[in-house]
């Protein structure tokens, strides 16, 4: 089976980036940290992000190329510690999110182990161009 591409529509003009976001995006990682995605009103998101173990310090975000990413690196506090089980560890981890045209950043908060991040979306003017025809 072929693999069909925004380059196979000829009336998709300029959605090679779309494609390129959309590889990259399905490109995903582990499932950690588990997160929730909530619609909090028509114009605003709420990211929560379980980081428990986590200080603020140790948290990082950022929107790089219409993607915000989360990265989370503890210290590794072992030194001199015998643990006899050890199920949480000191990971680090990154969680990128795909931001749409128009999707800003808010506050991050941080809140009994949980790690929330607002969005909001602004809404788009609707703008009709009327192009003239002049003769040839």
């Amino acid at each position: 089976m072929t693999k069909m591409t925004f380059g196979s529509y000829p009336h998709m003009l300029g959605f090679e980036q779309l494609e390129r976001l959309l590889e990259r995006t399905a490109k995903g990682g582990e499932g950690y940290p588990p997160f929730n995605i909530e619609q909090t009103s028509d114009f605003s998101y709420r990211i929560t992000l379980a980081v428990a173990g986590f200080a603020e310090q140790d948290l990082s975000i950022t929107v790089e190329d219409r993607q915000l990413v989360i990265r989370g690196r503890q210290e590794d506090d072992t030194e001199g510690r015998l643990f006899l089980h050890r199920g949480i560890a000191a990971r680090q981890f990154q969680r990128s999110f795909v931001l749409a045209e128009g999707v800003d950043v808010g506050e991050a908060v941080m809140e009994n182990g949980l790690l929330h991040v607002d969005l909001t979306r602004s809404m788009p003017d609707t703008v009709v161009q009327t192009i003239n025809i002049r003769k040839g």
